[in-house]
Formats: C-alpha cells, sequence, structure tokens
C-alpha cells in the first residue's frame, strides 16, 4: 500500500440498521478504497482484533464520516463486539466457491452431497449477501430439487448447528404445513403429551408467509428466546417446551433462508421439508406428525398435491430414521376466530381452559394432532390416542401443565390488546358460503401482524353459517388509526374474502 494511504479505519457508531444485513459504511472519498478498488457494493473483510466478518460496502455521501474513520451496521457492530473509537482493517475477502454451486443450480444442474453443505455452511456462516442466498432459494424452487438433493440439504442442515440429544428412547414432534389463519395447536398439543409423559422439546419459527408463526403466538404468553441449555433445563423440569428456534442454533441456515422467504412471500416444496426435517432432527426428536391442511386457498390446494407432498416426506423421513406419520386435515377455512399472535393466543388460552365459548375446531384439531402423537407411545394402540388426549385437555391437567412450561421459560403472561378495531358487518341476509384464508392472511398482515403482537382480524363467522343483514362477520384489530386505515381500505377492495350468498 502506498505512502499517505490509511491501511486501518477509526470506528464511529452511527446506529444504522440493516437488520440481518452486515454492512460497512465508508466516507465517499476514503484512501484505502480508492487504493483497493473498492466500489459499492464489494464484499469486503472486516477485521478487530481475532474476529472478522463479510460485510458489504456502502458509501455515505457527507460529513458524517471522515477519511480514515468507517461505521458498521448495527448487527455487523455487535458481532465484532466493536467499540467506538477501535481500528479495523478491511481487505478483500478469499473468494466463495460455493458460489459457482449456485449459479450451476440456477442453470438446471443436479448438485452433488458436497456442492450442497458448502453452500449451507457458507450461509450459516453468513458469508452469503441476502442476494446470494435469495438466488439459490430461487434456483431450487418450482420442484428443482431432486428427492437425493432434498435429503442431502437437509443432512447438510442440520450438520452445519447444534444437535440436541435425550436419554428417552422416543421423542415427538409435529409440525404443521400452514396455510390455515388461526391454525394454533402447538401450545395446546404440547402440554397435553408432556401431561402424558412423552418428551417434546417444541422448537417453532417465526411466521413466514403468514401473520403469525407459533413462536409469535408463544411469545405472547411467554418467553421464547431461550438459549439450548435454557431449553433443556425447561424440558428436564416439565417434559416439554415451546420456544423459537431461531434462538437455539439448531438448523441455523434455516432460519437465515426463512428470513429471506419471507421478504419474497414465497415457500420452495424442497426448502420446506429439508426446513421442517432439519429443525425435528436437530432437536433430538425421533418420531413426528406431519398436518397438511388441503383446501382451495390454504397453501396445499389439492389432495393431489398433498399425496406428492405426503410420499417425499415419508422418503426424505425414513432416509434420515426418522418415524412419521402424516395427517392430510380440511384446509378450507381459518381455525379457531383469532388471526394474528395476541388473538390467537386467546383462543388457545381458552381451549386450555375448556371455556364455553372456546372455538371448538380449534378444541378438534389439537386433539386429532395429540392423538397421532400419543399413538407413538406403545402404551396406547391405534385408534385409542385421541380419547387420551380429549381426557387430558378436559380434565384440565393441559392447562395446568401449560402454566408450568410457561413459568419455567420465564414467566407467563397476559395476551395484548388492540386499541382501534374496525367491524365489518353483513350487508345481506344470507349463508356463509366461502371464506378467502390468503386474503384473510393478508388483511391480518396489513393491520401489523405479526410485528405488532394485538393485531390481526377477529373472524365472527363459519362456513355454512346462517347471517343477518347487519351481523358482525369479522374485526379487523391494529395498534393505530393509520395502520387500520390501510386495512380497511385493502378489505373495501377484496370484499369477496367472506362471501354471503
Amino acid at each position: 500500500m502506498s505512502e499517505g494511504i490509511c491501511s486501518h479505519l477509526k470506528l464511529k457508531a452511527l446506529g444504522i440498521d440493516t437488520f440481518k444485513e452486515h454492512t460497512i459504511f465508508l466516507p465517499k472519498h476514503c484512501s484505502i478504497c480508492i487504493a483497493q478498488g473498492f466500489d459499492v457494493p464489494s464484499r469486503v473483510l472486516v477485521r478487530l482484533s481475532d474476529k472478522e466478518i463479510l460485510a458489504t460496502l456502502n458509501i455515505i455521501d457527507d460529513d458524517l464520516l471522515k477519511n480514515g474513520e468507517a461505521s458498521l451496521s448495527v448487527r455487523a457492530w455487535k458481532l465484532l463486539g466493536a467499540k467506538e473509537n477501535q481500528i479495523i482493517s478491511i481487505s478483500h475477502p478469499p473468494p466463495l466457491p460455493s458460489l459457482s454451486h449456485v449459479r450451476s443450480k440456477v442453470y438446471g444442474h443436479h448438485l452433488s452431497s458436497e456442492a450442497i453443505k458448502s453452500v449451507i455452511a457458507d450461509i450459516a456462516a453468513e458469508r452469503y449477501t441476502d442476494i446470494y442466498t435469495a438466488t439459490f432459494l430461487a434456483a431450487c424452487a418450482g420442484g428443482r430439487l431432486t428427492d437425493g438433493e432434498i435429503i442431502d440439504l437437509t443432512k447438510s442442515m442440520v450438520d452445519v448447528g447444534d444437535k440436541l440429544i435425550w436419554d428417552n428412547e422416543v421423542v415427538v414432534d409435529k409440525h404443521c404445513i400452514g396455510g390455515l389463519p388461526g391454525n394454533r395447536v402447538t401450545p395446546i398439543v404440547v402440554p397435553i403429551i408432556a401431561s402424558f409423559g412423552m418428551l417434546i422439546p417444541k422448537t417453532s419459527s417465526r411466521a413466514i408467509t403468514s401473520p403469525a408463526g407459533t413462536a409469535d403466538v408463544m411469545e405472547v404468553l411467554a418467553p421464547v428466546d431461550l438459549t439450548i441449555e435454557q431449553m433443556k433445563k425447561v424440558v428436564n423440569k416439565e417434559g416439554g417446551c415451546i420456544v423459537w428456534g431461531g434462538a437455539v442454533n439448531m438448523s441455523p441456515a434455516d432460519d437465515i433462508m426463512i428470513r429471506i422467504e419471507r421478504a419474497m412471500d414465497f415457500d420452495s416444496e424442497g426448502q420446506l421439508i429439508a426446513s421442517v426435517l432439519s429443525k425435528k432432527i436437530a432437536a433430538g426428536s425421533t418420531h413426528i406428525v406431519i398436518d397438511i391442511p388441503v383446501g382451495e386457498t390454504a397453501k396445499v390446494r389439492s389432495r393431489a398435491s398433498a399425496k406428492i407432498l405426503e410420499n417425499l416426506f415419508y422418503k426424505v423421513a425414513h432416509e434420515l430414521g426418522l418415524t412419521l406419520t402424516v395427517i392430510k386435515s380440511d384446509g378450507v377455512q381459518p381455525v379457531g376466530r383469532g388471526i394474528g399472535p395476541s388473538l390467537e393466543a386467546l383462543d388457545v388460552i381458552s381451549v386450555l381452559q375448556n371455556a364455553d365459548d372456546a372455538p371448538l375446531d380449534l378444541k378438534q384439531r389439537a386433539i386429532m394432532v395429540a392423538g397421532a402423537i400419543l399413538e407413538f407411545s406403545k402404551d396406547i394402540n391405534k385408534g385409542e390416542g385421541e380419547l387420551y388426549a380429549k381426557h387430558i385437555l378436559e380434565s384440565g391437567e393441559a392447562w395446568n401443565k401449560f402454566q408450568a412450561i410457561c413459568n419455567a421459560q420465564g414467566g407467563m403472561r397476559q395476551p395484548l390488546k388492540a386499541k382501534h378495531i374496525h367491524v365489518l358487518c353483513a350487508s345481506r341476509k344470507g349463508v356463509v358460503k366461502k371464506i378467502d384464508n390468503r386474503y384473510l392472511s393478508r388483511l391480518a398482515k396489513l393491520a401489523g401482524a405479526p410485528h405488532d403482537k394485538a393485531a390481526g382480524v377477529l373472524l365472527n363467522v363459519k362456513l355454512g353459517e346462517m347471517v343477518d343483514k347487519g351481523q358482525q362477520i369479522l374485526e379487523i384489530h391494529a395498534e393505530s388509526k393509520g395502520i387500520l386505515k390501510y386495512a380497511v381500505s385493502f378489505l373495501k377492495q377484496y370484499s369477496e374474502i367472506i362471501t354471503v350468498e
């Protein structure tokens, strides 16, 4: 480097949050950029003491930074443990050979086990920009992964993270494919199973394309950001837990890819299977129930598509040594009344407390799933699982266990209530003929869910019900007037969300 050119940079905190992207900010006429040929959006290797990260270069075109100064995005700053005025160095990063595999997949080529492993390792180590990861996901979408690639992808996603090992011979779990608003059975199923005495260390995801994931709903009621050691402590004490998988470093590449999928608003079939099973294997599960809701406006829209997905799940699970039961359930309308974290949490509590006004469909689905899990036990005969599940729920055991799990995870709390509500009434007397799951989910997201915990939609009718003109059929809940107005404008534009004939 020529004399007078700055080879090191002094850190200045600007507090710029680029979320999960690692970004370095430099002044427009930075000498080191000129000398080393860095330009936006170059990837650079940033070193601070014995730590290093890859970051994307951004230029600040004003006097916030002087020549010889640099700033880092909030996440990059935190990962390096940086402090103001510390000295960092930047340089060209080593090449990423795995990007050649991403390009190969873009052009439709088959990826070897080693190729997939290298891509996933780089994603997990946060060496990829969001653009690289999005490209890989898009290249794998639309049925472009072979069965062998899905198996290799699942294994690779497990290998790059932590894995839990339990003493129990049978460790159970469940997963719903999704696309069905309000289908929040996990917080009901887990305490039923744990009350019976089976081990269920449940790690759940946040919303990808829905208004609420299980972790979003559970977070309304108790802490979910537990470490692995904290999770183990809860499970060893209570027999089960409901925590956010992203906080425990199990299948960390999956958490990154889920975040990108959320922004792209799609779920790849092969990635979905790898995502689900990698998380289950990492959590130490041996026996899993998969629920595939099927309906015109659900994620899986036909019995034929469900059968293909079911067969693929069985094939991959068999190769990975898992015992699997797949349920194909009714996905024609939302489950329960609430759509959004707090509203769904209220439904969960009402079912667990056996309240008179608890949504019956949510209770029945929870019993169905819990019954299938209980039949993994050698003490329960085929076809008897639902009877046991129903007894545990209605006896109050499940509610007591749920409270114990919440307290073990850090304390139970009450759901929030929205400050602003808009009520939709039926414009005519008639029968509810159709409820559009996708539009309802979109409406709940426009109202602020899942970011705003109290936001969402409260559904007051079911398919086949007779309603009178002027009867309340739907409520939009929001935490601000502006967001509520935005959601209401969408509702007026898509009046076919609920069809009354």
